[in-house]
């Protein structure tokens, strides 16, 4: 099996070295659009295979939550990453987590604060895919597009169970808790509820939409200019 830390390190690694090379007018070549989507998802739901899908349809970089959580856990790649922004792009991130504390009435740690930061930083360069970590409410509205995907208790307990070769009652207790503490997360890091909609911009039920028309919904919104106002 590889090393989960040296394949992480790869990926940060081979992330700055594009970063870096980008030239800039490939950077700034969609600057008045938006190039960020953020996908929260119920657990056993398919938002993370929707989020790879966008990724792979739109040619973005897809950071998923563990990936996000590495990141700001681990300073020194937090820093690396930002740094690989050049420093006239990264000018207001500062001042607009500041607004964002105060807005919501937060008292950060220094992992909730790296976490702005990263996601921050990945907002401003664009292109990118950002799953779970509460992106949206970081984000300003509109510099990206916020989804939410969805589905019954049920379903989801089967396809964890179908996923993970486990019975449905041991499925069924793994996202019983992952949604407890996803939604814990979020109430606690950005005083918000993760289930209300009017955090997103689109809702999809995957009891009823497949994966696939998820995507295209999704290139088609950014393809066609984005949202409106």
């Amino acid at each position: 099996m590889d090393n989960p830390d040296l394949s992480f390190d790869k990926f940060i690694q081979e992330l700055v070295d594009k970063w870096g090379n980008m030239p800039n007018a490939d950077r700034n070549c969609d600057a008045s659009r938006i190039t960020v989507v953020t996908v929260s998802s119920e657990p056993g739901s398919g938002g993370q295979v929707i989020a790879s899908g966008i990724a792979e349809r739109m040619g973005y970089d897809l950071f998923q939550r563990d990936i996000i959580r590495e990141i700001a856990e681990r300073a020194d790649i937090g820093v690396s990453v930002i740094e690989s922004i050049e420093k006239e792009r990264l000018s207001g991130i500062e001042d607009f987590i500041a607004t964002l504390v105060s807005r919501r009435y937060l008292w950060p740690e220094m992992y909730l604060e790296q976490l702005m930061k990263v996601v921050s930083v990945i907002g401003k360069h664009g292109m990118a895919v950002i799953a779970g970590r509460g992106a949206n409410f970081i984000l300003p509205p509109n510099e990206r597009l916020s989804i939410r995907v969805v589905a019954p208790l049920d379903l989801r307990v089967l396809n964890i169970s179908r996923v993970l070769t486990i019975s449905e009652e041991e499925a069924r207790k793994r996202v019983i808790m992952k949604e407890a503490k996803r939604k814990a997360f979020i109430r606690k890091s950005f005083n918000a509820d993760i289930a209300d909609p009017i955090n997103y911009d689109l809702t999809f039920n995957t009891e009823f939409i497949r994966y696939e028309a998820a995507v295209e919904a999704v290139q088609q919104i950014l393809e066609g200019g984005g949202k409106s106002g």
